[in-house]
Parts: structure tokens; sequence; C-alpha cells
């Protein structure tokens, strides 16, 4: 038998394989230049800081700052959904990406979306941030708390919504209480300061179910987490640690969660939102037969979209499915100290002093005693959707009074036209929210 003849690659497998090796050395020069020159400018628009009144700083204060940004996973990039973007591609994005996540030297980042790990960690890792990734079950992409090296994570948790019960009940479906199997999230951490250990935070992020009339699985998942933030601050033993949650929670201002996790009373009309939307989805129920019209292609979350976003696949909700009525809901998000928005608060003393800023209660008829008022006017604007899902909530102890001392301006309409996301403007169709805040003992 004839010795086999050395391999011998062609001229076109050369070729490729050189072509892999500098597309390999292009894409480490631009994480390794991200990193030594976080603010460089050109890729990102630099957007000012907005300072309050609360400008003093005191020794014993314990002091943050906190960046909160769904990132659009690449994997859920679509032509048809952002038809005026000038920067779909992942390689267009990724240096507008990096850029704007470590610009603003944050401590805490509490990211939605993240996919792409094998660029995103070794960037974070670079820069001195450790961090902690969560997902839904086969989804391709989660949620990310990431800190800086003043802090060290002392145990974290994942809160699967769907595996959660929200009543006592002798059946799985009855406890859950659920309307649509949807494999969001919560990711929550206890980030301990290195220099003080006796300081420290509970951190936690979250993106919650996006179609925007299921009003009920939102609020159950909204509450499921507040539930589950202060359970893991008293497992661990912090009961004086402030609660920092940050996150996606795709409501807005005006949205019946939003007032029940505030602690504002619910509007009419607001309560009017929650009965349509007790039904139970084919997801939880196979037996629901298929209604309505749907398009041609299935989202990464098994729904299919509906032209007119209405409830699809969907039956009524009956008593031994466990869905929480709205006076059940009230109690659930009673039983827990209500949050506090930073931004619609800072933005409220800002707008004392400079009244141009535009917020939410300028384009929406909503009541300046109403919290929500002084939320951006927007933290989402694409073709299709323009509307405010993003927000810095703060749970702090009675005995710690919180002190907000700035934030990151809120982008102007002009600046967001014609659509997100935007060369020079932002890789994401959100924006990215930053505030710097402290804890004083009272």
């Amino acid at each position: 038998m004839a010795p086999k003849k050395p391999y011998k690659p062609t001229p076109e497998q050369l070729a490729l394989a050189e072509a892999r090796r500098l597309k390999k050395e292009r894409l480490a020069a631009q994480t390794t230049n991200a990193v030594s020159n976080p603010e460089r400018q050109g890729t990102v628009k630099q957007r000012d800081w907005l300072e309050t009144q609360n400008t003093v700083k005191r020794e014993d204060d314990f002091r943050l700052k906190v960046f909160t940004w769904n990132l659009l996973a690449q994997c859920l990039v679509r032509r048809e959904l952002f038809p005026s973007s000038d920067c779909l591609k992942g390689g267009t994005r990724e240096g507008m990406l990096h850029d704007e996540l470590l610009t603003q030297k944050a401590d805490v980042l509490f990211l939605q979306e993240v996919d792409r790990l094998d660029k995103i960690e070794p960037l974070l890792t670079k820069a001195g941030y450790n961090h902690q990734y969560g997902a839904g079950l086969n989804k391709k992409h989660g949620c990310m708390i990431a800190y800086s090296s003043d802090f060290a994570q002392l145990d974290h948790r994942v809160v699967q919504y769907d595996n959660e019960d929200v009543r006592v009940a002798e059946t799985e479906r009855a406890r859950r209480g659920s309307s649509f199997k949807t494999r969001n999230i919560g990711l929550i951490c206890a980030l301990q300061s290195v220099q003080n250990p006796t300081q420290g935070i509970i951190a936690a992020t979250t993106h919650l179910f996006w179609h925007p009339r299921y009003t009920y699985e939102r609020a159950r998942q909204a509450a499921i987490l507040k539930r589950e933030v202060n359970r893991f601050r008293s497992d661990i033993g912090r009961p004086g640690w402030p609660c920092v949650v940050a996150g996606d929670f795709n409501f807005a201002p005006d949205d019946p969660t939003y007032s029940l996790l505030v602690g504002d009373t619910l509007l009419p009309e607001q309560g009017a939102l929650i009965p349509p939307s007790l039904v139970v989805h084919k997801s939880i129920d196979p037996t629901v037969p298929p209604t309505g019209p749907k398009v041609a292609k299935e989202g990464e979350d098994g729904e299919t979209t509906d032209p007119d976003r209405v409830i699809t696949d969907a039956r009524t909700a009956v008593e031994d499915d466990g869905l929480l009525s709205t006076p059940e809901l009230l109690e659930t998000f009673q039983s827990q100290a209500p949050w506090y928005s930073v931004y619609d608060n800072g933005l409220s003393q800002i707008k004392s002093q400079s009244p141009d800023i535009k917020t939410f209660g300028d384009r929406v008829n909503i009541a300046s005693t109403r919290r929500g008022s002084h939320e951006p006017e927007w933290t989402s604007y694409t073709h299709y959707w323009k509307t405010v899902l993003d927000y810095i909530f703060v749970q702090h102890p009675p005995e710690r009074q919180l002190n907000i001392h700035g934030v990151l301006k809120p982008f102007t309409t002009e600046e967001l036209q014609p659509g997100l996301p935007r060369k020079g403007i932002s890789s994401s169709d959100h924006m990215s929210l930053c505030a710097e805040l402290s804890w004083s003992r009272q």
C-alpha cells in the first residue's frame, strides 16, 4: 500500500484561512481598543450629565453609579423591524455597543438581551468587571449584572417566572397562575463593598414579557420579582441593604403595573386593562385551538405575532387556572414596600430648574401628581415602537435616605428620529439610563 501523500491545502483554502485569521485579529483589536479607550468620540453620541441640587458628599455615605441598558440581541435583529436603521449588522454595531457600555464607568451594569457572550465577556473582563449571567430555558439571549472590582458577589439567584407559584393550590397550573409560558427571567445578585463589607446592595435586573396586551402576565412577573428580591435579601441576612432593580419592564409609566410597583392607586382606566388579559395561552394549555391571523414566521419565544397586536391562540381563564384577580394583585404588591423610580424623581428635581427638559408627562396625559410623570420622554424609539420601557427602581430600608446626585440626560425626540438603532446615536433600539446615587444614615 502506497504511503499517503502529505495534506496540502488548496490556494482557495489558504485564502479562506487567512481571511478568518485577519477577521479574528480585527475583532480582537476592536475589543482591546474599546477597553483602552472607553471615552473615544464619534461612535455614539455623547450625552450630558444632569446634576440635581443634592450634590453634597458625606464621607460615611455609600455611593454608587448604576447603568441599565437593553442591548438589542443580535439574534433578534430583523430588517423588517428596523427599516430606518443604518447599523443592524453585528460588526457595525460592535464598537458602538462597547463604547456605550464603558463610557459612563458605572459601578454596576444591569443588562438585558445579552447574546454574543464571546464578545461581551472579554470586553467586561478587560475593563475590570466581573459578571453574572442568566437566561430562560433554551433562550438565545439573557440578562447580565456586571460589577466593578470594588464589589464582591456573595450569592445570586435566577428567577424563572414560568416556574414560580403565586398562590397555594392543589394543581401546578393553579399554583402558578400564569397566562403564557414566556421563558422570561429575573436575575438577582448580592454585591458587597470590598472597602466596607458592611455596605452593599441587592442588585436585580429583568426583561419582562413583551406582548402589549398581556397586562396580567407582566403584573404577575413583576410581583414575583418584587417578592423574590425581598426574599433573597432576607435569605442572605442583609436586611439593611438597599435593593436596586433596573431593566426592561416592557410597560409604560401609565401602565397599571408601574403604579402597583411604586405604590400609586390604580386609576379606573388602568384597572380596566387587566380583565381582558386574564387569558390562558396555548403555551400553558395545549388544547387551546388556534385563533386569529398570524404572520408567516414565529418569533424566538414561539409566539406568532398578530399584526394588530391582539391576543391570539388563547382562551378566557377559568377558576382552575389560578390567575390572580385585581384585588389579589393589589394585595400581593402592597405586601412589600413600594419601589422608588430614580429617573422619575431625579428628573422631577432637575426639571424644576430646567423646564425645557421633556418628560413622559409632556406628551402623555398623566397628572403631575401621579408617579411616572417625570420618567424620560422615551427609552425605546424605533420605526414601529416609540415608548418608555426601561427604569431604575430602588427599594431602600427605612433607616437609610436615598440621594440622587445626577442622571444621564435622555435623548430628545429630534435626536432619536427616524428611529434606533442608528449610527452616531446608539447601537440598540433602547436608550441606556445611568444614575449616581448614595445612601445616608438618617
